[in-house]
């Protein structure tokens, strides 16, 4: 991949718990503007990749490149900054505030209120359901609307990078397509997206290219198509 096009790549990065090492080694790219998917079981690694990406989970060795600025090192909140927000999984919100309260804590570091203004009224747009809710506590809501404020709140910090990790979890079939409808808009107006989800099949066809994770290596990677149809993928996690 031609270097001018890369948003983020990590070279060989490691992460510890403990003594136990849960990440052996990952070396992945993301193109501007695409959805790169992280695929494999539960315990393969995937959220601490995550957390990796974010400074929630420091690395022990290797390096992260964002922007072609090295970021392994960089606080939390600085790599925000920078433009990479995280929707972890199990949202994490902020339960006794409000819908409103939430979402203005994912623009705590920006000043431009015209603009703030406008990302909050696409958050809106993308779920609407939100706005009946403004004044709500975060706590109270359904968890399908729970996981709109996550990602909303994320979005308010206006990311080049949106880690979402589970995204569809927990949610009805029918939240589910609108999850996955939802990804794709956010994918065309321009964001770049690593997404980490359960429904592999449904990642997969979201995403332009994927890595299958199995006990924190990257053990396969490719066209998100060609995964589709990759033998080993389907076995394992598209049920054959």
């Amino acid at each position: 991949m031609e270097e001018n096009k890369i948003l983020l790549k990590t070279k060989d990065i490691r992460v510890r718990y403990n003594k136990v090492e849960a990440i052996k080694g990952v070396s992945l790219e993301v193109a501007k503007g695409s959805i790169v998917t992280l695929i494999g079981s539960n315990g393969a690694g995937k959220s601490t990749v995550l957390k990796a990406l974010s400074g929630l989970n420091p690395i022990v060795s290797g390096e992260i490149w964002f922007l072609n600025h090295r970021i392994d090192s960089l606080l939390p909140q600085d790599i925000v900054k920078l433009g990479i927000s995280h929707v972890p999984e199990g949202k994490r919100l902020f339960s006794r505030m409000t819908v409103l309260e939430n979402l203005k804590m994912g623009a705590y570091i920006r000043k431009d209120k015209e603009e703030l203004k406008k990302d909050m009224d696409e958050v809106f747009h993308y779920f609407p359901k939100l706005k009946a809710r403004i004044n709500q506590a975060a706590g109270t809501l359904s968890g399908g609307e729970q996981q709109m404020v996550a990602i909303g709140r994320a979005l308010m910090a206006e990311p080049k990078l949106l880690l979402l990790d589970e995204p569809s979890l927990g949610l009805s079939p029918l939240l589910v397509l609108e999850v996955a409808k939802i990804i794709r808009e956010i994918n065309k107006k321009g964001v770049s997206i690593i997404l980490v989800e359960q429904n592999a099949k449904m990642a997969l066809q979201l995403a332009h290219f994927g890595y299958v994770l199995e006990t924190g290596k990257v053990a396969l990677d490719g066209i998100a198509d060609s995964l589709l149809n990759n033998t080993h993928v389907r076995d394992a996690y598209l049920g054959g």
